[in-house]
């Protein structure tokens, strides 16, 4: 008996050792699903943050291409590598290519503008997207003698105005332009994941084409030089890259785009030509999606699983459209989250969403971020925002503008008042289930109080503990202003 016990706990064991190495080799780690007070996937080297003052952060630098252009933050700027984390903003005209890349960290994209199509090359996973049809370009000798074109490639994603793209480190993509107007997306990277072990540093690999380089003219533009340029197939010699992809030298030379001056975006004059599924079949049949974590739990087949599982998870989601707003106030906004409960990719990538809309004087109530540090981006109008750090100090107070970036370090509590215009914002978190608490409202730290906790600790009476308690009644986390309110009680 005590022979067959050990047995099956050996092979327990090892059922448990070939999960959690599954679990590596796909990015998961060490996630914490389930977990959310869980950050064991930040990087673990100790940063100096010693931020006494924020500020909102300008783009510093433009890249042109030939149909686009991508501007950047500043990664070596002190409040972004306090976070671990770097941005940009990438704009991409009508019939716009940007060519094949991949980038040491996991990333999240924010469609600000337009529609278009992007296609992913996760590793292991199989070309879906199969077409077989006759042309005159390339055929293929197939049974019976008859011949037939044939292209296969993986699955393809629609994009548009609103949507949150989740894109895991070292996934190779493209995407293009198809609309008619601009596509404008901003882009956070994780550079803090474990994912990137390089160092906290934002690197972009380029599969084709060059990044044209731009004056040299400031300290910022002499380190970025070290990190793009070529792309990674022109720093191989000639003879032995051709007889690994078994082409001719000259096919070879084409493909290092040595004297390619175009850019990391093309444009496509004749338009675009590849496999994609129709857009109202995409949204009527959506893919099944599955826990990687409840797979992996049978313990049959849990490597096979995780992969299946993997390959076809949705990339896409819209946080844009007002329908799908988790917290709505007609008189204030609405405000809507994106978590790996709704889009289970996050679990990889280990960041999440939030989008949020502000009506004139309305305001988005004190919180702070209990498992993230919250990157803001200030998408229309502009709020006044208030940032409060360690020991009451306050380090931001000032207008967030269109187009401005906000880094809010985890814990520091935060307030946003619109003035006279709608401001509308998305915030992107270092936590794939983010978690806020609230100073005020229905569910805040204030409400689950005793009333007697309230009076001892600010010298106040019963009574004004009660206001402080309970005068927002069941509102939570957006508030209408006092002159909405009185303008209410005037018109009742």
């Amino acid at each position: 008996m005590a022979t067959s016990a050990s047995v099956v706990l050996s092979f327990s064991l090892c059922l448990l050792l070939l999960c959690h190495i599954s679990r590596a080799q796909l990015g998961l780690g060490q996630l914490g699903a389930g977990e959310p007070w869980m950050s064991g996937h930040r990087y673990s080297r100790v940063s100096q943050c010693r931020i006494e003052k924020l500020s909102a952060l300008e783009l510093t630098r433009r890249v042109p291409s030939e149909a686009g252009y991508t501007e950047y933050f500043d990664q070596f700027d002190e409040q972004l590598q306090c976070v671990g984390v770097a941005a940009s903003r990438r704009t991409i005209q009508p019939r716009g290519l940007l060519l094949p890349t991949f980038s040491s960290s996991p990333r999240l994209v924010y469609i600000v503008q337009g529609s278009g199509i992007i296609g992913t090359v996760f590793p292991g996973c199989p070309e879906t997207f199969q077409s077989f049809q006759q042309t005159e370009q390339q055929w293929e000798q197939v049974a019976g003698g008859c011949q037939r074109f044939r292209d296969e490639h993986q699955r393809i994603h629609y994009f548009r105005e609103g949507d949150i793209i989740a894109l895991p480190a070292g996934v190779a993509y493209w995407s293009y332009n198809n609309g008619e107007v601009a596509v404008v997306a901003i882009t956070t990277f994780d550079t803090s994941s474990t994912a990137n072990q390089l160092d906290r540093q934002h690197r972009e690999f380029l599969l084709a084409g060059r990044e044209r380089l731009v004056e040299q003219g400031s300290q910022i533009e002499v380190r970025l030089q070290q990190i793009k340029g070529n792309n990674l197939l022109s720093g191989f010699e000639l003879d032995p890259l051709a007889e690994a992809l078994g082409v001719d030298r000259e096919l070879v030379r084409k493909i290092q785009n040595l004297d390619d001056r175009r850019g990391e975006i093309v444009r496509v004059a004749s338009g675009l030509q590849v496999l994609q599924a129709s857009w109202m079949r995409e949204q009527e049949v959506p893919q099944p999606e599955r826990e990687p974590r409840q797979e992996c739990q049978e313990g049959r087949g849990c490597q096979s699983n995780l992969l299946e599982v993997y390959c076809t998870l949705k990339i896409t989601q819209n946080i844009g459209d007002p329908r799908l707003a988790d917290y709505f106030n007609p008189r204030a906004g609405r405000i809507t989250t994106l978590n790996s409960q709704k889009l289970p990719i996050l679990r990889f990538v280990q960041m999440s969403a939030v989008r949020g809309l502000l009506r004139p004087n309305a305001i988005r109530s004190p919180h702070w971020n209990v498992n993230a540090h919250s990157i803001v981006y200030a998408l229309r109008g502009y709020s006044r925002v208030q940032v409060v750090g360690h020991r009451g100090q306050t380090v931001f107070v000032g207008e967030l503008r269109q187009g401005q970036l906000l880094v809010v370090p985890q814990y520091f509590a935060m307030m946003f008042q619109a003035q006279r215009e709608t401001f509308e914002w998305v915030s992107i978190k270092t936590n794939d289930n983010a978690m806020v608490n609230h100073f005020v409202g229905k569910t805040s730290a204030l409400r689950g109080m005793p009333v007697e906790v309230l009076m001892n600790s600010y010298c106040i009476s019963r009574e004004e503990a009660m206001q402080l308690k309970f005068n927002r009644g069941n509102e939570l986390a957006l508030f209408t202003s006092k002159i909405e309110r009185e303008a209410i009680r005037t018109s009742a």
